[in-house]
């Protein structure tokens, strides 16, 4: 995955006079030779953007938008793309680790350039993948557990261990909440454990 942030020095059109500060928001794009079979480039059949591309990208805008105080920031956009590379399951949950990375990144260097009044980062999110596949409970899911996983949940937490986003459902058959709540357990730990590597990364 190759997550990238840049500063554009302008807000959406509806932010005009309205509220202060900037914004962020994501794209991501699976390079065609990323999975098997080969998926066609998107935009080049003249359709707009399948569904789950646009979850996805909608995604990693909220969690990111969570970790920032946006009021602080000067009127810029925030642009931040993922393209996944290589795919074998997990690729939303690293594009959000990846743009945690590469957006810390970017306001470090909007800092160097006196472009910040005050620090806009509250903290570090981390995201991951847990399922249950065969009664298990599985944390950080590769294709082909997600491929036989009764249940899939996506979970997005802050560096405190507070809940951002949990995204799944059953596949096969119902859940209990007492396995949810495992899941969530296991996810939890999951995301912090990220957030020391993102951190370990960052030097911070």
């Amino acid at each position: 995955m190759l997550c990238t942030v840049c500063v554009q020095e302008q807000v959406p059109p509806w932010m005009y006079n309205k509220q202060p500060g900037g914004w962020l928001t994501a794209e991501y794009s699976m390079l065609p030779s990323a999975g098997s079979p080969r998926k066609p480039r998107e935009g080049r059949t003249g359709r707009p953007l399948d569904g789950r591309t646009q979850e996805i990208q909608r995604m990693v805008g909220r969690a990111l938008r969570c970790a920032l105080d946006l009021a602080i920031l000067p009127e810029v956009t925030l642009w931040v793309d993922c393209d996944v590379l290589s795919a074998d399951g997990g690729t939303r949950t690293t594009a959000i680790n990846g743009s945690m990375v590469a957006l810390y990144d970017a306001l470090l260097w909007m800092e160097e350039q006196r472009q910040l009044r005050k620090w806009p980062l509250r903290g570090l999110v981390g995201a991951t993948s847990v399922g249950l596949v065969e009664e298990q409970i599985v944390a950080d899911l590769d294709f082909g557990e997600d491929s036989e996983a009764d249940v899939d949940l996506n979970i997005v937490c802050t560096s405190d261990g507070r809940i951002v986003e949990v995204q799944g459902a059953a596949e096969r058959r119902p859940f209990s909440v007492e396995q949810l709540q495992q899941m969530l357990t296991l996810g939890q730990k999951g995301c912090a454990d990220i957030i020391g590597l993102q951190k370990k990364i960052l030097g911070i």
